[in-house]
């Protein structure tokens, strides 16, 4: 198995390595193929693994080398396959040579070509580092190195200035949260003397339930957590992140790098559950940004924006399974947000690519007839995460809601109208796309055409594991279990005080009442659905510019001006700050180096006319100087 960690980690690096150096001088074909080869060779040996791979199978350490000593603490370079780093090594590599397929066809006319897949490359061997890494720094070695990625692939196309404040803008709020994780990582290592999970999770008893040490620990992790996976109050990078290639969009900011504050949570449950004070402050987070970015999602016109909000509010749902202690579920709603969403946003691609990079739904329109394959893909995709009975979403999603129920009636409530906001803004998009009249040009009618089969394929494949996507966990009442399948599979990368408060409350609701409950989401999925079709389709309701809504319309549609609140509060004064410094530097730092710098120059020159050469002259100086010094000690004496 040690060969086969180190070649999934390798593979990508081999690939970023081999088209960074070569592959401007390399055909587009060997580039893009070589980093989708890679990329589907680590999925192919990471499904290997996983075959031969049991749930009660015990984590298998893989050490490369003893990194360094310090203060007593061994810090190794290695890495630990367990059956949570298995299953986020499949996402990643599985979702991962999809995307790459993908581009190839997408990104055939850029001029960044290899630099492209280059990144690409990079990213996944980053976030492999992240989910693989036997210790909380290789972890964080991982989220730098996709966070510098994330940068990177958001300002790809540099020449636009607007892109590239999102990519700075992206990179200074992941900051904020990286370096509440370093303090994290640095407080535990203080602590207990080690920074690897399992030694971590040994000596986690060391620690009394919720006091101060455990909190500030937890809280910290949790903080790193919101700024990766876009959480409140560090959220609003990830919209305008999809100023990047849609084949960004659905890889880094749908269906991996968004979950690695998911990942770094359920790693650390045995931190987590010691701190339920942490835990309702990320059940708070986890509902207030469900919350928020479903509400912005219901009146954005730019298709890429709606699935960023709807990423946004679908990570919210996995921090409230996180927050309720139900870490598998959390995990199961990553794994079929990853389908569908990877989905969408490659079928929003699509279409753009269709629509000669228009993005505004108000210029779409009866796209269905000119686009099938990416229409019917994409409707499976809406389907799946706005709720349609037995596909991948709303199979993740009834547990989340099983769960809250356990907890509190009022969280059902809650979620119940979270889910059917998803269901609207879900539902608007697809018509505003796909039915109706054609709005745009006729030049853009003109051209309008069905993506190329590198581009098809993989929407076809996700749209099939959309569908069948949620038969690994399906419910009890259809005869499996809730945790007779991916429950038990985690089980042991959790501690048993985890799951057995997980499994109460997933077990916690009973059957007449869980009923119920699905019959009530069945109707809300279709009642919203008839709603929705009824004003888009028959009342032909049409999108509106974002300065002609008014009332909540217009609070939807401008964000309820966080980002100019943000501006106002955070950057402007900084930048004024920043201004002010440099009229300081200018005034008062300037002209004191200018002068340490003129007298050094002034003393030079006056030394340099002693310095003539003249034999005499220096005999002279010398004598004068013997003379001064004995007249001096005379003096003295």
């Amino acid at each position: 198995m040690e060969n086969l960690v180190y070649a999934i980690v390798l593979l990508p690096l081999a690939g970023f390595l081999i088209n960074g150096l070569f592959g401007k001088n390399l055909p587009k074909v060997f580039v893009g193929g070589l980093a989708t080869l890679v990329v589907f060779a680590s999925f192919v040996i990471a499904t290997s693994i996983f075959l031969g791979f049991k749930s009660d199978s015990a984590p298998v350490i893989v050490k490369a080398f003893e990194w360094f000593r310090v203060n007593g603490i061994q810090v190794n370079f290695g890495f630990q396959v367990d059956q949570l780093s298995l299953m986020m090594v499949m996402i990643i590599t599985g979702i991962g040579s999809l995307i790459h397929l993908y581009s190839i066809g997408y990104m055939s006319h850029d001029k960044g070509f290899y630099k492209f897949f280059t990144y690409l490359n990079l990213f996944i061997f980053s976030m492999l580092l992240l989910v693989l890494g036997s210790n909380y720094l290789i972890l964080f070695i991982g989220w730098e190195g996709v966070g510098l990625c994330s940068y990177l692939l958001i300002g790809f196309w540099y020449t636009n200035e607007d892109y590239g404040k999102a990519a700075r803008k992206a990179f200074i709020m992941n900051r904020i949260g990286d370096l509440a994780l370093l303090i994290g990582i640095f407080t535990i290592a203080s602590q207990v003397n080690a920074i690897d999970y399992l030694s971590v999770q040994e000596n986690a008893s060391k620690f009394a339930l919720d006091s101060n040490i455990i909190i500030f620990i937890t809280a910290s992790l949790f903080i790193g957590a919101t700024g990766k996976s876009a959480q409140v109050p560090l959220y609003t990078w990830l919209p305008d992140a999809m100023a990047g290639p849609t084949p960004v969009s659905a890889l880094i900011h749908a269906a991996t790098m968004v979950t690695a504050g998911i990942y770094l949570v359920v790693r650390s449950n045995f931190l987590f559950t010691l701190a339920p004070t942490v835990q309702d402050g990320i059940l708070f987070i986890g509902f207030l940004t469900a919350a928020l970015a479903g509400f912005y999602a219901l009146r954005q016109n730019d298709i890429k924006k709606v699935l960023a909000y709807s990423t946004v509010s679908q990570l919210g749902f996995m921090f409230i399974a996180l927050g309720l202690g139900a870490y598998t579920t959390a995990m199961f709603h990553v794994m079929t947000h990853a389908f569908f969403k990877a989905l969408m946003f490659l079928g929003a691609g699509s279409v753009i690519h269709a629509m000669s990079n228009e993005q505004d739904m108000r210029f779409m329109g009866g796209l269905k007839k000119y686009v099938p394959i990416t229409h019917i893909t994409f409707l499976i995709g809406t389907l799946a995460i706005s709720g349609f009975p037995l596909l991948s979403g709303m199979i993740s999603k009834d547990e989340i809601l099983v769960a809250a129920y356990a907890k509190s009636p009022i969280y059902w409530v809650m979620l119940f109208v979270l889910a059917a906001t998803t269901a609207a803004y879900m539902f608007r998009l697809y018509y505003l796309t796909f039915h109706g009249e054609f709005r745009g040009t006729e030049e853009q009618k003109h051209h309008l055409h069905e993506s190329p089969l590198n581009m098809t394929l993989p929407l076809i494949v996700l749209a099939v594991l959309s569908v069948v996507g949620g038969f690994i966990n399906l419910p009890h009442f259809i005869g499996h279990g809730h945790y007779a399948k991916l429950m038990e599979w985690l089980k042991p990368v959790l501690t048993e005080q985890s799951f057995s408060e997980m499994e109460a409350t997933l077990s916690g609701v009973d059957f007449n009442t869980e009923m119920i409950l699905l019959g009530a989401t069945i109707v809300m999925f279709f009642s919203v659905w008839f709603i929705v079709k009824n004003i888009y389709v028959n009342k032909k309701k049409m999108a509106l510019p974002e300065d002609k809504y008014t009332g909540w319309e217009k609070l939807s549609a401008k964000k309820l001006f966080v980002d100019e609140i943000y501006n106002a509060m955070i950057v402007r004064p900084f930048e004024e700050a920043g201004k002010a410094a440099a009229m300081f530097d200018k005034a008062v730092l300037d002209p004191i180096v200018n002068f340490i710098g003129l007298g050094a120059a002034d003393s030079g020159r006056a030394a340099k006319r002693l310095q003539n050469g003249n034999v005499e002259n220096y005999v002279l100086i010398m004598s004068l100087a013997i003379g001064i010094v004995l007249i001096v000690n005379f003096i003295l004496k």
